[in-house]
């Protein structure tokens, strides 16, 4: 099974198994999305387009849209709105520029309504304007502007008058009248040329006259985050923290899954494992008080972290598990023979599996089930046993846990002698009527039914 196989199991086990819990978290995620939203008003932001003619360069627009949102720019638009208790360091926060194709800048003002918002972007593109015509020097060089077109109209007058000239010149019968047309050729030539040079040293009047296009529209709809998208990323954030925890808490888990790990941590053999059905054990109290309460509610009482439990055989298949690990412990065993069960406190699924083994046990050794608190693990001193079993189940205890209950059994004078690995199966549902026979007494029948059911 791939990584990824596994990973989408292990979700769908939380889903499953924590649901309940998910979705409240979700809830709470959503609430305090709500609540953010209150917290903060809503917002619109209205847009205004401003041209800039010309020809431009890309770093040239980014720097026009730096200007546009400068804090000269800005503090002349506080200046100008008037409104109360804002200033231009309220609004830096709340202005942008964004360079466009075709050489136009929007520039945007976000505000708690759309009235606001649009008066704010209008302001801002006309203080904008404003102040980049005053630095570029547009005003003080209009008189420049209008020389220059003077100029080229008296350009375009010589170049008419040679025109007139050349065609009033003897047409090519003599050497002088040639070299007189190619030198009225050179001057139109020229003049042309020279005109070109000024405009191209000249670009600031081709570049003047930014125009901003129309007022900003006023906004329909909030800017986001919205209260909507508030409310959704809180659900959202507070699922995806939820499902990330439990995977994390997986991750750093140390407790023993496998048969290995759990014998080299009490340093004994393996002597079998076997099943157990899955079913709440009936000598284990239900946990009462609000904090048992909630934790039923949530769904924490039961482990999500496991897998699910496979389908068993038979009883009988069951039955001959235990049967085996006896057997063994008789082989190994001198008699007389006397064994400690000892089983940790909290492990249900264990404590069943040496019940069964007590039953099991016809033929010896003889056992006696004794529970050990993990936190402070302590085994009765050694009396007639000849050493110590250990029964739990897997996934349940860390390294050191076990290394400390097999630091007490040797502290009581008990030797491990083995361990048994209980795990936990469904058990197949038999239908007793199915076996009755046809010409089976009807008391007997339901007898036989009530009691495999009680079973």
């Amino acid at each position: 099974m791939s990584d990824d196989t596994i990973r989408l199991i292990t979700i769908g086990r939380i889903l499953r198994r924590r649901w309940r819990l998910l979705t409240i978290l979700t809830v709470v995620g959503a609430l305090l999305g709500y609540g953010t939203s209150m917290l903060n008003p809503p917002r619109y932001t209205a847009s205004a387009p401003v041209l800039l003619p010309g020809q431009w360069e890309e770093r040239e627009l980014l720097t026009q849209a730096q200007i546009a949102t400068s804090s000269a720019v800005v503090d002349r638009t506080a200046a100008a709105l008037g409104w109360k208790g804002v200033k231009g360091s309220d609004l830096r926060g709340r202005v942008s520029a964004k360079a466009a194709d075709g050489n136009i800048i929007n520039i945007s003002g976000t505000a708690d309504t759309p009235e606001r918002a649009q008066r704010l972007s209008d302001q801002l593109a006309k203080e904008f304007v404003t102040f980049a015509a005053r630095i570029s020097g547009s005003n003080a060089d209009t008189d420049a502007a209008t020389n220059s077109e003077a100029l080229r109209q008296k350009v375009a007058e010589a170049s008419r008058r040679i025109t007139d000239l050349a065609n009033a010149a003897d047409p090519g019968k003599t050497v002088e009248s040639v070299q007189a047309r190619t030198e009225l050729e050179k001057m139109r030539t020229a003049l042309q040329d020279a005109m070109k040079k000024l405009d191209e040293a000249n670009p600031t009047a081709s570049k003047a006259g930014m125009v901003v296009m129309g007022p900003a529209p006023r906004p329909t709809s909030e800017a986001p985050p919205t209260r909507t998208q508030l409310i959704a990323g809180g659900a959202l954030l507070a699922f995806l923290l939820a499902v990330i925890g439990h995977l994390t808490a997986a991750r750093m888990n140390r407790r023993l899954r496998t048969e290995p790990d759990i014998t080299a941590a009490l340093g004994a053999t393996l002597l079998g494992t076997v099943d157990v059905p899955d079913q709440r054990p009936a000598h284990q109290p239900e946990e009462r008080g609000p904090r048992a309460l909630v934790r039923r509610l949530l769904g924490l009482d039961t482990r999500w972290d496991v897998p699910i439990p496979q389908m068993s055989g038979d009883e009988d298949s069951r039955r001959t598990r235990y049967r085996r690990v006896c057997a063994r412990l008789r082989d190994q065993l001198p008699a007389p023979r006397r064994l400690l069960v000892v089983v940790p406190d909290g492990d249900g699924t264990a404590r069943l599996a040496a019940e069964q083994l007590v039953a099991e046990a016809e033929n010896g050794p003889l056992l006696r089930v004794v529970g050990v608190e993990v936190a402070q693990p302590l085994v009765p001193d050694r009396d007639t046993e000849s050493g110590a079993l250990v029964v739990l189940s897997a996934g349940s205890w860390t390294a050191d846990e076990l290394a400390g209950i097999a630091e007490a059994c040797a502290d009581a004078g008990h030797e491990v002698v083995g361990t048994v690995v209980a795990v936990t199966v469904r058990a197949r549902t038999t239908r007793t009527a199915a076996h009755v026979p046809d010409d089976a007494a009807p008391e007997p029948a339901v007898h036989g039914h009530s009691s495999g059911g009680s079973a």
